[in-house]
Formats: structure tokens, sequence, C-alpha cells
């Protein structure tokens, strides 16, 4: 009878622990009433709602982490596409540059072994188009590597240039926003990873074989960014 009660006792109190630990890291996370610049009203719901989904799967320390917007999202298992241990998927369908700065405590609590960032498109698309303008995107960008880099300086950081899209009035802005990046990998704490260059055709636009609607990815599109980081990631180490 006693070893019932005491196992039963024993259950009841690491689930209760576990649920009181997940509780307890709700200060990581952005409050149900935050505003966030530049989302749409989709990208707003959306952002709470996947928010919420990160608090009940926490990750863990020394993990790897995809962050980014719905096309990180959209990878969905990154350990899976890598063949690697521990890459976490933190995208969110909707994101903009503000919204990633406003949920990086999560990220850096956990001092993660690198990060693989990609974002600003949503900054471009949601909005006029030139509001906000690609300085601002680029320098919230750049913004996003020093807060990190401040909070888990161990951290290996790569930023993966804004890809491009099936519309030419965003050429120029794009490029704009990725040249602002690599100037300031100069001399800042992270390295580039230029994405771009690998999914844009002659005319500047997304190449049409790896997307599903000039922005979006196919599974093709997922396969050639999965070949074209993976030597990247197994060069982290154990």
């Amino acid at each position: 009878m006693f070893p019932k009660i005491y196992c039963f006792f024993f259950i009841f109190s690491f689930v209760s622990y576990a649920q009181e630990a997940v509780e307890n890291l709700d200060f990581l996370y952005p409050k149900t009433n935050v505003v966030i610049e530049y989302q749409d009203d989709w990208g707003k719901n959306n952002y709470k709602k996947v928010i919420e989904e990160f608090k009940m799967k926490p990750l863990k320390f020394n993990d790897i982490i995809f962050l980014g917007n719905s096309i990180t999202a959209e990878g969905k298992d990154w350990s899976q596409r890598l063949n690697y241990p521990n890459v976490r998927n933190r995208g969110i369908g909707g994101d903009v540059t503000d919204g990633v700065l406003a949920r990086l405590a999560e990220i850096t609590y956990f001092k993660p072994k690198a990060i693989f960032l990609l974002i600003g498109i949503n900054d471009l698309w949601n909005n006029a188009p030139s509001v906000p303008t690609p300085e601002y995107i680029g320098n919230n960008i750049v913004k996003i590597t020093e807060a990190i880099h401040s909070d888990s300086p161990k951290t290996k950081i790569y930023v993966q240039t804004v890809l491009p899209s099936g519309k030419e009035l965003y050429i120029d802005r794009i490029n704009t926003v990725n040249r602002i990046v690599k100037a300031n990998s100069i001399l800042k704490n992270f390295k580039v990873i230029d994405l771009h260059s690998v999914f844009v055709n002659e005319k500047g636009l997304m190449r049409e074989d790896l997307t599903t609607d000039g922005i979006h990815l196919n599974e093709k599109g997922y396969r050639t960014w999965t070949e074209f980081i993976k030597p990247t990631v197994h060069k982290l180490g154990g």
C-alpha cells in the first residue's frame, strides 16, 4: 500500500513541478497585449497563438535555433531536414523584425549553440513598399544580432540574407536590406549566409522552380536551402 501511495505522490509532485516550471518561464515571452509595429492583422493573431504554443514546448539549453517567419516555420522539423540533433524551429508566420526583437528573451535565456536568422520580407510586404524603409529593416536585423550577442555571447549567429520575391517592386528594397546586413557583418558578431544568391534568378526575382507563390518555398526550395546550409550546421560540432 505504501509504495503505491508514494509512487502516486511522486508522479503528482513531478507533474506539478513540470507545470510550475513552464509557468515560471512566462516572463520570457511577450505579453498577450503586445503591439508589434508593421505586423498585419493576420500576423498579429498568429504571433500570439504561436507564442502560446512555444510556451508549452520550451527550448533546451544549447539547442540550435532556426528563427524567423513563415518561411522558417514551414520548414517544420529542421533536425530531420538537416540530419542533426536539437535543431528547434522558432519561426512564426507573419512575423517581422520588431516581432523577433520582442521575443528574443526566450531564445537567449537558453543560451543556444547557434542561431540561424531569416527575417525581413514581411516588413516590406505587409505595408506600403516604402514603410518601413529598407534601412529600418536592415538596421533592425543588426539590432537582433546585437541583442543576442549581448545576452548570449557564446552563441554563434548566422544571418541569412532576405530571399528574393516574385515581384520586381521589391528587388531594390531587398537588395538594400541585404547590403546593410553584409556591411555590418564585418564589424559585428555575426556571419552572413547569402541565401538570396541561391534563390535569385537572372531577373533578380525568386526562382520559379523553388516557390509556391513568389514568397513561400516548395519542397524543392526547402531541399535547396537545407543542402546549402547543411555544411555550416554540421561544422558546429557536439
